[in-house]
């Protein structure tokens, strides 16, 4: 007869997991992927490593779950920022302000999430989580186009250009800049190239995408530090 676990035991697997992943967030969030080891994760969860083991495979494995929840995270917050605003114009500088204040509150998580080098299965996990980012702006752009607020053009190329602007523009500032004014110029800087970009004139809602905004997702961004993933 196979054995066969009870809702008990089943439970139990699911906390000591989520337990893990929680350990291994906030030591990937401290000291980055490469340098953040299993021995580390088991004793930061209180698990011994051949328990940890049997969770997961590697520490490639773990990444990979990490990955995930965080990026779905991330991509919530910013489809909530894309419905924040009175126009395209307004969301779309709502949506890239998001995305960069995020990516600077956990600067080195958000490092081994979209930029630190690591195997060939996360590497291609990150270009597919980049399609719910170019699908938010493809629908902003496609509204502007629609009210006639910008020039057409090819929607799904030139969101696809402004993910990669934004990932590639963040890649520098991340590791170097610790000041917030600095940290206000690059997040303007971006913004007012990304709408450049798509053809915003300086004119219309001049200094809109510079306005400081509020955090529309308070509600999800606390998962890290409180420890509810």
């Amino acid at each position: 007869m196979a054995y066969r676990r009870t809702p008990k035991i089943e439970t139990r697997l699911a906390e000591t997991r989520d337990r893990i992943l929680h350990s291994a967030i906030q030591l990937i969030a401290a000291h980055g992927y490469k340098a953040t080891s299993m021995d580390a994760i088991a004793t930061d969860a209180g698990v011994s490593t051949g328990l940890l083991y049997r969770h997961f495979s590697s520490k490639s494995e773990i990444f990979d779950e990490v990955f995930q929840r965080i990026s779905a995270r991330e991509i919530a917050a910013c489809q909530a920022a894309a419905l924040a605003g009175s126009t395209s114009r307004e969301r779309l500088a709502r949506v890239l302000d998001t995305f960069s204040r995020r990516a600077f509150r956990d600067r080195r998580l958000a490092w081994a999430v979209l930029i630190e080098p690591v195997d060939a299965r996360i590497d291609a996990r990150r270009l597919r989580f980049r399609t719910p980012y170019r699908d938010i702006f493809s629908n902003l752009l496609r509204e502007a186009v629609a009210a006639g607020e910008i020039p057409p053009l090819a929607v799904e190329i030139v969101a696809s250009a402004i993910v990669g602007a934004v990932v590639e523009s963040l890649a520098g500032p991340l590791s170097t800049v610790t000041e917030r004014d600095e940290e206000d110029r690059v997040v303007a800087a971006l913004t007012r190239f990304c709408l450049h970009a798509v053809g915003y004139r300086d004119d219309a809602s001049r200094g809109e995408e510079l306005k400081p905004v509020p955090d529309v997702s308070s509600t999800i961004c606390h998962h890290q530090r409180d420890g509810n993933l």
